[in-house]
């Protein structure tokens, strides 16, 4: 009985990533009217913008807009393995082969003792309650990259540092992969990968870091935690603007700047959080690595000046290379991050309109997302922190004679 119910919870699985798969690629293909702004625009418009420049052998060096690591001129480049598409229609094909091949890893992941297709179910389900704004951004390949690199954390970490450098430079965050990792030879192979990849841009390519500068200079966008303070703000005699500024919609204005900084400043307080855990951290399982990930990854997304919707893509990946282990106790807050990806679809792209108007259906619908993920941030940090950190031993005291005895027998 267990053989073929397992086949046909298997069967199941593939069935529904079949069908909401097929529904997200007739949505970003049109056939499908999904409701809001054309989330499209950015593969068709700035992506192919982009590949325009790219293929001549240099950088968009000066477009503010291109704000990512040298490897990232891998994806926007990526349609050309298909010539037989357009840019747009290719692009939307590999980011479904991506989709595919994350799915393959977390069920190749669950298999053996203390293994569980959780993973494989948590990536099934948060995918297409993002909607099509997933295949409409290149960071489901991102998401590809560090799930592979976080599964291979457990057996070959030479890969895994690979894997995570190789992310890094395709869109940094995969960096915080390695948070946990102890063996030297994963954090060996990723400086050996990272600086090899780095280098070989560096010197093909003109302007391959350029992005640094351009990301220094972003604002407060819109849907991120801190917006929070101008869209109430702007109910009460503020005066700033909502405008596309650096590539997204964010707010501009007085005292916008020391929100930012603030924002700046928690980051430091999440990064410095992480040091001290790593420190105090003795006790560590199978699944530390992908829980350590976890909770770095949602720790810098809620303090981020930018919480775009396509950011909940890394979180539901690293959410899922967790539950592929039946010890990891990040269930809680893999349920909270599930749960924000329906309310991230419906503040963008469905009612973006109000969250740029700044109304009460805008306004509830971002601090409903923006609540749920701090949450679990709080509640995986918290859950970090106690299956790894021991509790301080108590020194266990002899009361002392009294300060009677003491005289009597010094007398």
């Amino acid at each position: 009985m267990e053989p073929t119910a397992a086949r046909g919870s298997l069967a199941g699985l593939l069935g529904i990533w079949g069908v909401t798969r097929a529904a997200l690629l007739l949505c970003v293909l049109k056939v499908l009217v999904f409701p809001g702004p054309d989330v499209t625009s950015d593969v068709s418009v700035i992506y192919r913008g982009w590949y325009d420049v790219l293929v001549t052998g240099t950088f968009p060096q000066d477009d503010v807009t291109w704000q990512y690591p040298p490897a990232a001129a891998l994806a926007v480049l990526s349609p050309a393995v298909l010539p037989f598409l357009e840019y747009a229609t290719a692009f939307f094909v590999l980011a479904l082969a991506a989709d595919a091949v994350t799915l393959a890893l977390l069920l190749r992941g669950a298999r053996g003792a203390g293994r569980s297709r959780r993973g494989a179910w948590m990536w099934v389900a948060g995918v297409p309650l993002l909607g099509p704004t997933v295949y409409a951004r290149y960071d489901v390949m991102v998401t590809a990259v560090a799930v592979a690199g976080l599964l291979a954390a457990v057996r070959h970490p030479r890969l895994a540092g690979a894997l995570t450098a190789f992310g890094a430079l395709l869109k940094v965050w995969p960096a915080l992969l390695l948070l946990a990792v102890r063996r030297r030879s994963a954090w060996v192979s990723a400086a050996v990968t990272g600086v090899a990849v780095a280098g070989l841009f560096a010197v093909l390519m003109p302007g391959a870091f350029a992005f640094l500068g351009f990301q220094r200079d972003r604002g407060t966008e819109v849907e991120s935690l801190g917006s929070l303070v101008f869209h109430v703000a702007r109910h009460h005699g503020w005066e700033g603007k909502v405008l596309l500024n650096y590539g997204s919609v964010e707010f501009l204005g007085p005292y916008v700047s020391w929100v930012s900084t603030g924002a700046l400043f928690l980051t430091g307080a999440a990064l410095a959080w992480l040091v001290l855990w790593r420190l105090m951290a003795t006790r560590f399982a199978p699944h530390t690595a992908a829980d350590a990930a976890f909770t770095a990854v949602l720790l810098f997304t809620v303090t981020s000046r930018v919480i775009s919707p396509q950011y909940l893509v890394w979180l539901v990946g690293a959410a899922a290379v967790c539950l592929c282990f039946r010890e990891s106790r990040m269930g809680r807050p893999a349920a909270l991050v599930l749960v924000a990806c329906p309310v991230t679809t419906l503040e963008f792209p469905v009612w973006f309109g109000h969250v740029v108007a700044s109304d009460a259906l805008g306004v509830t619908l971002l601090a409903v997302r923006n609540g749920l993920l701090v949450t679990a941030s709080l509640l995986a940090a918290r859950t970090l922190w106690c299956t790894t950190v021991p509790p301080r031993r108590q020194i266990p005291t002899t009361p002392g004679p009294s300060w009677a005895e003491r005289t009597t027998v010094s007398s």
